[in-house]
């Protein structure tokens, strides 16, 4: 072993960024075919814009407020955001070394030792990933579709029905599928409005309420009222039949669920400049700044609540708290601009969503007509309207399930973080396998990464568990069903198929130097028997020998 050679990475410090970032992702074994012109404030705004902190603390309000209380929904904000950072500490180091728009299943192969588990956990962390990704859509957009029913009973009669919900729901992916498939140039443009909307926006609404409220509530009570209302009729509930801890941790779902969807800067690395960096950077500020904001944010709505019991007994308590503040013409306006916000995080959902799959179809996990590219509008258009499709599908439940949304919410959460910390596992493991870029937390990296794999097997327990009593057809949170729908489908494909036909993450590059189509059945395997494209390592950093 002495006498082997020493490996390096070949320098490409010389050429432009562009020539960077192309010859970058050509190391990883891509072509790149995607338009590469984001900046690294573009790629933290699709994250920011997809945790959007206005979404989740507005769909999911109530919901905080019936599992806790003010209480749980700003202490439990802090301890939450606390784990995420490590979370995201561990998938920045990651997306440093490999930034494509595969993400956490292109990552899981890399950090694998050997060929048959890379593709395994490459087959397993795509799947999660997959699911989570239309999950969160499905939040984000349902959720609005929501807001706006209850917005439209403002100074009205009008009381929306499920269909008519789902309705609304359907009008605005249709909305985000547009702008995504022909829209793209604009895309950049709605970035920085968004970000506008998320911060500026949102701020001063948050500054307008606390200002404007006829009386305040005490510090006592924004840190230190605890309310259980998962019980009938909205009375205690599980702090009786279980204990008050119990209801603490399943209130944590309301931060944990906003804090999700930061993968978007992985997944938008092949159109970002500079990607090495700005991408681990646009995870970490994503999660920093969604922090500050989220928190001001909430702690703002719980000190301007005029009447608690007419508050919690709301069908959306912000819009309740608006109203007693400024009254209906006032509530109306300002909740129109949070519906704006929240319409910004479902539209880049979507674009994070179709990046994920056409990256997935790339290497074969989904049906390869998924990997096709608009040459005119430079958009994966099937990959967008398949997203939407999948989300639509998955708020159907919500026709005759009044619980159908938290669960949507629970399922997105576990489906994401289980993705994100399959390929953390496995660089806290296989460590030696782990070949960082140039963010590289260094000695801290294992502490770290055992931190976050604990923390995330935690919620993945807590949000399977009920969130009312007593659990009926009603009430029941199906997420383990869905869960475990997922982990029976991803090991029946792999054992019964994929395992014969799906090698993880494919050298495109050389296969295309090689001749070969990788689109054709059956090529891939033909060209491993002959020994023209081994499984091992693919996409690993061109390396050179040099002289000891």
């Amino acid at each position: 072993m002495t006498n082997m050679p020493r490996l390096r990475r070949l320098s490409i410090n010389q050429e432009p960024t562009d020539g960077r970032d192309e010859a970058l992702l050509a190391e990883q074994g891509y072509k790149q075919e995607l338009k590469r012109d984001w900046s690294l404030l573009h790629n933290f705004g699709v994250s920011f814009a997809i945790i959007s902190v206005v979404s989740g603390t507005t769909t999911l309000f109530s919901y905080g407020l019936h599992s806790g209380g003010p209480a749980v929904m700003s202490g439990g904000w802090l301890v939450v955001n606390f784990f995420t950072m490590f979370v995201g500490l561990g998938m920045a180091e990651i997306t440093s070394a490999h930034p494509t728009s595969g993400g956490p299943y292109f990552w899981a192969a890399m950090l694998a030792p050997d060929d048959d588990t890379a593709a395994l956990l490459s087959w397993i962390t795509g799947w999660f990933n997959f699911v989570g990704q239309f999950a969160v859509t499905t939040g984000i957009t349902f959720g609005l579709a929501t807001l706006i029913a209850t917005l439209a009973t403002v100074k009205t009669d009008f009381a929306a029905s499920p269909g008519q919900v789902i309705g609304i729901y359907a009008a605005l992916l249709i909305s985000h599928g547009l702008i995504n498939s022909f829209g793209v140039h604009i895309l950049r443009y709605l970035n920085n409005s968004s970000i506008i909307c998320q911060s500026l926006g949102v701020g001063a609404l948050a500054i307008a309420v606390v200002a404007a409220a006829p009386k305040h509530q005490s510090g006592e009570f924004v840190f230190g009222k605890f309310h259980d209302g998962t019980g009938p009729d909205g009375g205690p509930g599980w702090s009786i039949r279980a204990s008050p801890e119990y209801v603490a941790c399943i209130g944590l779902l309301m931060a944990q669920y906003t804090i999700t969807g930061f993968d978007a800067s992985a997944h938008l690395s092949e159109e970002t400049r500079n990607a090495a960096w700005s991408a681990p950077i646009g995870v970490l500020t994503s999660i920093a700044v969604s922090t500050i904001f989220g928190f001001f944010l909430i702690i703002c709505m719980l000190f301007s609540i005029q009447d608690f019991d007419r508050t919690v007994a709301a069908p959306e308590p912000v819009l309740q708290i608006l109203i007693d503040v400024f009254g209906e013409n006032g509530a109306i306006v300002l909740f129109t601009l949070i519906i704006v916000c929240i319409w910004h995080a479902g539209l880049f959902s979507l674009t994070s969503n179709s990046r994920m799959m056409f990256a997935f179809a790339r290497d074969r996990g989904l049906p390869k007509y998924f990997h096709k590219v608009d040459e005119r509008h430079k958009s994966p258009i099937r990959t967008i309207w398949l997203a939407a499709a999948l989300a639509f599908i998955l708020a159907l439940p919500s026709l005759g399930s009044s619980v159908a949304f938290a669960a949507a919410t629970s399922i997105a959460t576990i489906g994401l973080y289980i993705s994100y910390t399959l390929p953390i596992l496995e660089g806290l493991i296989f460590h030696r396998h782990f070949k960082k870029g140039p963010f590289d937390l260094g000695v801290f990296s294992r502490p770290v990464a055992l931190v976050a794999c604990l923390y995330v097997g935690f919620i993945t327990i807590i949000f399977c568990l009920p969130n009312e009593t007593p659990v009926t057809s009603q009430t029941l949170n199906y997420t383990p069903v869905a869960v475990g729908i997922v982990l029976v489908w991803i090991f029946a494909t792999w054992f019964l198929s994929a395992r014969k036909w799906f090698r993880g993450p494919i050298r495109q590059i050389q296969a295309a130097e090689l001749g070969i189509d990788i689109d054709v059945p059956g090529e891939i395997e033909r060209a491993e028997m002959e020994g023209k494209l081994p499984t091992k390592a693919l996409g690993q950093e061109k390396m050179e020998p040099v002289e000891d």
